[in-house]
């Protein structure tokens, strides 16, 4: 994943996975980038302006863009750009290149296998679509993957994967599709394994429902910065969906069997931990398994 941040008449920075590096031969306006902004932008259908000052779209071969217009970016319109790898990584690559070790590539495949329900957990950028993209390439070719995201980003090397893509509401606030929804969509079209690329709101009481009636091998991400701050997370999204710690944690319990952690140091990712969900106190918790 490349990351490209245009900061107004500030510069041009590329992040290719070390950190965000100053382009220092980039010169624009704030009117250019304006316009720069308001071109990407309509590249994914939509329409960017002082009405709609914030707006995120997906374009050609799944580049993500962002854009936040002046005066809401104080300092100048500001673009985000997120260039994912188009030969996404499979295991054999995350393990050469250190993300994982040998008994944690045996422990996750052994997981792929069993059909266990897994979540991947990880702050922005530490690698989480990019683990669950490669262990979705692990499942047997027999079997039907439907993916549900907010912005299709997942691309596993997989011969029958169905991508699912919320819509946002149109300039007129008409035909929004949430993930919410989606999920309960992707239930009518038989998948033998249903996977929400991120799990950020209410969305999330459908897909504990959904693994909880049979839709095992399912698979998840979870913005965290560390396991024992999961219980939490998904505390505050139940919430969102009202539900209350206790059924959060009941359905959490049943539902997840595999908590995988990834995280970014000095631009290095790796998986950092694997735990499990428990109940405690009738509370949710993750127990973290010893090291393989």
């Amino acid at each position: 994943m490349t990351d490209v941040f245009v900061n107004g008449e500030d510069g041009l920075f590329v992040d290719r996975g070390a950190g965000p590096v100053r382009v220092p031969s980039w010169r624009a306006s704030e009117s250019e980038v304006r316009h720069l902004a308001v071109r990407l932008i309509a590249l994914g259908g939509r329409h960017l302006d002082d009405a709609s000052p914030c707006v995120d779209v997906r374009i050609e071969r799944g580049v993500r863009v962002h854009a936040v217009l002046a005066p809401v970016a104080a300092r100048g319109t500001a673009i985000s750009i997120r260039v994912p790898r188009w030969d996404a990584p499979d295991l054999d690559e995350l393990q050469h290149t250190g993300m994982l070790s040998g008994p944690v590539r045996d422990r996750l495949e052994a997981a792929v296998s069993a059909r266990s329900n897994v979540l991947i957990t990880g702050a922005t950028g530490a690698g989480k679509t990019t683990l669950l993209s490669a262990l979705l390439s692990r499942v047997p070719a027999t079997e039907r993957i439907v993916t549900i995201e907010e912005v299709a980003e997942l691309s596993p090397r997989h011969p029958h994967h169905v991508s699912l893509e919320a819509r946002q509401a149109n300039i007129e606030g008409a035909g929004a599709v949430d993930l919410a929804r989606l999920v309960r969509e992707a239930l009518r079209m038989r998948p033998d394994r249903l996977v929400l690329g991120e799990c950020r709101g209410a969305e999330i009481r459908e897909l504990l429902l959904a693994l909880n009636t049979g839709h095992d091998g399912g698979a998840g991400t979870l913005h965290a910065r560390g396991l024992a701050e999961v219980p939490a997370r998904l505390e505050a999204l139940g919430a969102l969906a009202g539900m209350d710690a206790v059924a959060l944690a009941r359905q959490g319990v049943s539902a997840l069997h595999v908590v995988i952690h990834v995280e970014r140091v000095a631009g290095l990712r790796r998986v950092a931990g694997l735990g499990r969900p428990v109940l405690r106190d009738g509370r949710l918790a993750i127990v973290e398994e010893p090291s393989p």
